[in-house]
């Protein structure tokens, strides 16, 4: 089992749980940590002085006294960009340099054509990525293997819009991603740049950054990415799960019940992607005559209330409710949260609230939160630094 997949309790006052809680502020000193965490005074020392040393951590001055010497008060270092992200999209990427509390400090955004296939895709992002920690005064010299110095680069994390096996950073299969099939990102940018890179599906990687800015305090979450393609990421007891191989919150190929039941990417008939995602919608319209070129076509076809495209769109909503009542009544999540660019599609959210309250059990329903997710368009590469972060806290 590795740190990534392990029971919530078990990490309880780990070194990644006493680094999270000063980033998010619930704690500001080691007799805050000893507190939330249950730990001794002197165990939690011993991990806070770990953390130092490694340039995770830093003494930022004493507290107020409550009647014996003033505490020394911690916070996590924010002079500059010390983690590199890619949220990599079919037609565009995100690219951002960020701090170690998750914080962006430079980032933009590029258009990508993915099947100029990934040594071309990867090798320019992977430059934009060293060009934005350059462009930070604060963030030091270029990248060194190993060095724990606050302003160099500590690793780059990359979201990949396909199933990513998460163990070796190797694609596996992807639909939309001609000429990626079996590529190993990991071992590609491992011979261009000396900081780890870890690698994990762009949906993951949205669930990752949603859950950490906006809902960290809960246990169980879903999170659906809906784009041109269609995914989701799940959080289980607090922690991003994977499953076996990787695979674990891909619904993108569920069978949706529909007549007649279009093809899929995949090679299968009726799947949600061929029904609900972006790239689902601009065929159906095209196909009713709608002179539509891409998603950003329908949603503005969506926004000026076309009766043809919002038609779509309510169809969509009600697919991807489907889907995911049967994983709300299997998993019992305390939020469903919807990003992407379909996110703000008001007749497709609608419509899937409305689908998920009919199908899911009163239980499971009673107290659950259907909503955007809030984080707009950095919540990829927020993700994406997270899982930096967490590889770095472990390794340390």
């Amino acid at each position: 089992m590795t740190i990534d997949d392990a029971p919530r309790d078990a990490l309880r006052g780990g070194p990644r749980e006493l680094l999270r809680w000063v980033a998010t502020g619930a704690a500001v000193s080691r007799a805050d940590l000893s507190r939330l965490s249950g730990l001794s005074p002197s165990t939690v020392s011993q991990r806070v002085e770990a953390l130092i040393s490694q340039g995770l951590l830093e003494e930022a001055g004493a507290g107020r006294s409550r009647g014996g010497r003033r505490p020394r008060q911690l916070a996590v270092p924010t002079g500059g960009a010390v983690v590199g992200a890619i949220d990599l999209g079919a037609h565009h990427a995100r690219v951002g340099a960020l701090d170690l509390s998750g914080r962006v400090v430079q980032a933009r955004t590029l258009p990508v054509r993915i099947e100029d296939g990934p040594e071309a895709v990867l090798g320019a992002l992977l430059a934009e990525v060293a060009s934005l920690v350059d462009r930070d005064p604060a963030a030091g010299a270029r990248a060194v293997a190993g060095d724990s110095a606050p302003g160099a680069l500590r690793g780059i994390g990359i979201g990949i819009p396909g199933p990513v096996q998460h163990s070796t950073g190797r694609i596996v299969s992807p639909s939309r991603m001609p000429g990626w099939n079996g590529f190993d990102v990991a071992a590609f940018c491992a011979g261009r740049v000396d900081v780890p890179v870890v690698v994990d599906n762009d949906a993951n990687l949205m669930a990752l950054g949603a859950h950490r800015t906006a809902h960290s305090e809960l246990d169980h979450a879903v999170y659906i990415k809906a784009g041109t393609g269609i995914g989701s990421g799940v959080i289980s007891s607090g922690r991003l799960h994977r499953g076996a191989q990787g695979s674990a919150g891909d619904i993108s190929h569920c069978r949706v019940v529909a007549d007649p039941a279009p093809p899929c990417t995949c090679g299968n008939a009726g799947c949600l992607e061929a029904v609900a995602s972006g790239a689902a919608l601009v065929t159906a319209l095209r196909e009713q005559g709608v002179p539509v070129s891409d998603l950003t076509g329908v949603i503005r076809l969506i926004d000026d209330g076309d009766r043809q495209a919002t038609a779509l769109a309510r169809q969509a909503g009600r697919a991807v409710g489907e889907i995911l009542a049967v994983v709300v009544n299997f998993f019992n999540p305390q939020v469903v949260a919807i990003g992407g660019r379909l996110a703000d599609c008001e007749p497709l959210l609608a419509s899937m609230r409305a689908t998920l309250y009919e199908r899911c059990l009163p239980l499971a329903a009673q107290t659950l939160l259907i909503e955007r997710v809030a984080a707009g368009q950095d919540v990829g590469i927020t993700g994406a630094a997270h899982l930096v972060i967490d590889h770095v806290v472990a390794a340390a």
